[in-house]
């Protein structure tokens, strides 16, 4: 496909941080802008699912989130469980005090992105495909535009580059801007430093509470996080498109891989995915007899991946190459998975950060001379917003990783049989059910 020679806005990567700046850009009025992406359609991998109250809140002041409404769970709960109890529950009802979406949205990032697409298609936008950034320049002419070349040859003049291509951005590489932990990046000890991801079916299919649609469920297990999360069937055809069609209940599951065990294989087999289960699943999807009175097999494996789980954030997320560049989404900041909340803080960056670079725009129609205060303030709060959350999830990431080995010889309970302790208390206030809800919606840190 070939590329405009020229463009106001150039956005790099059409995830869910480039799709979503699109949308903003468009919905401020904003039209002279092009989005490319290095992969063709639905090759991208589908990690999130969960869409808190205040992306909900986001997407729907640019009109971006009736169709994701449509397709996806309203979640009510994030259950932690042991592998046969439950341990502690955040509702998300008390949200109702704050939001008019007092729930999280259970949808597959690979949905989210379709139907994101498809609001982008609706409005006249396209997205270009496959096509891969390999360098950028100032122009010789205008020292505001950047010349970006791509891998096929072409070149667009930009005046504003926003870099959504992930963790490995090519845009922020070839700016020069650092990529690194903001505190300690050794996690070598962390038992979840590494983790997989899988959707499965099972045979027979598993009943049992844990197994109802809109609860999602983290079993704590020896020192081991495992997710449960059920799609029911609703996304089957997005999800099977590439593999098998079933029409049976989809489960999504995610794992810790202790190191002990070595590195996963980039798409764990079936074999792989119901060893984990089997040692630290819940009991109700485990086809061990002694823990499952009906035991269950996966059946289909749908979808598998790896991972590794580490903190990073660029060193700044706003710079002049010529033109202004931003970082959004991972190619701004990595962190752990636990708590739902990178998809989120990328979606929202790129929400607000359009509207900015908007007035900006229209201010510089005016002023050619232009400063970049206002591009530089919005690029401080976003990094400043993503500091917090890298902070927040490395709490719950350390909180999941307790052993139920004796914490010393005179104290003969763990530390992790004391925050098991604590939570079933803490559980029976209202109260802290509503503060935990809080912190999970981002209500707080839009």
């Amino acid at each position: 496909m070939s590329l405009p020679k020229n463009t106001t806005v150039l956005i790099v990567g059409a995830g869910p941080a480039g799709l979503t700046t699109a949308l903003s850009l468009a919905h401020h009025r904003c039209h002279d802008f092009v989005i490319v992406d290095a992969v063709v359609e639905g090759q991208n991998v589908s990690r999130a699912f969960a869409i808190h109250s205040a992306t909900v809140e986001a997407l729907a002041s640019i009109d971006a989130a009736d169709g994701l409404l449509s397709r996806a769970i309203k979640g009510k709960s994030v259950r932690i469980t042991s592998r046969s109890s439950q341990i502690f529950e955040v509702k998300f009802d008390p949200l109702k005090k704050h939001s008019v979406h007092p729930y999280a949205l259970y949808i597959p990032q690979n949905v989210t992105e379709l139907v994101l697409g498809q609001k982008l298609q609706s409005l006249g936008v396209q997205v270009h495909r496959p096509h891969r950034v390999v360098g950028m320049k100032q122009n010789e002419k205008d020292s505001r535009i950047t010349d970006v070349s791509f891998e096929d040859g072409q070149v667009i003049r930009a005046r504003y580059i926003i870099g959504a291509d992930g963790a490995r951005s090519i845009i922020r590489t070839i700016a020069g801007i650092g990529f690194s932990d903001p505190e300690s990046p050794n996690l070598a000890n962390n038992p979840l430093t590494q983790m997989i991801f899988a959707d499965v079916t099972f045979e027979p299919e598993p009943v049992d509470p844990l197994t109802l649609e809109g609860h999602l469920n983290a079993t704590v297990f020896s020192g081991n996080l495992f997710i449960l999360l059920p799609f029911g069937n609703r996304f089957n055809a997005e999800l099977t498109r590439d593999g098998e069609p079933t029409t049976k209940s989809v489960f999504r599951v995610g794992c810790g891989v202790p190191l002990k065990n070595g590195e996963p294989l980039h798409t764990p087999p079936k074999e792989y995915i119901q060893d984990l289960i089997d040692k630290y699943g819940p009991a109700c999807i485990t086809s061990d007899p002694s823990l499952n009175p009906t035991p269950v097999k996966v059946d289909q494996l749908v979808w598998s991946t790896r991972f590794r789980t580490h903190s990073a954030i660029a060193d700044r997320t706003f710079t002049r190459f010529g033109a202004a560049i931003f970082l959004v989404g991972d190619a701004a900041h990595i962190h752990s998975p636990l708590g739902g909340q990178g998809m989120n803080l990328g979606i929202r960056d790129a929400i607000f950060l359009a509207e900015v670079v908007t007035k900006h725009i229209q201010a510089s129609v005016e002023n050619p001379d232009m400063d970049d205060t206002m591009l530089q303030e919005i690029a401080d709060v976003r990094h400043a917003r993503a500091l917090e959350i890298i902070g927040f999830t490395k709490t719950l990431l350390k909180l999941a990783s307790f052993t139920y080995d004796s914490y010393a010889w005179w104290m003969p309970c763990s530390r992790a049989s004391i925050r098991d302790l604590l939570l079933r208390i803490l559980g029976r206030f209202d109260y802290v059910q509503s503060k935990v809800a809080w912190s999970l919606s981002g209500l707080g840190r839009r």
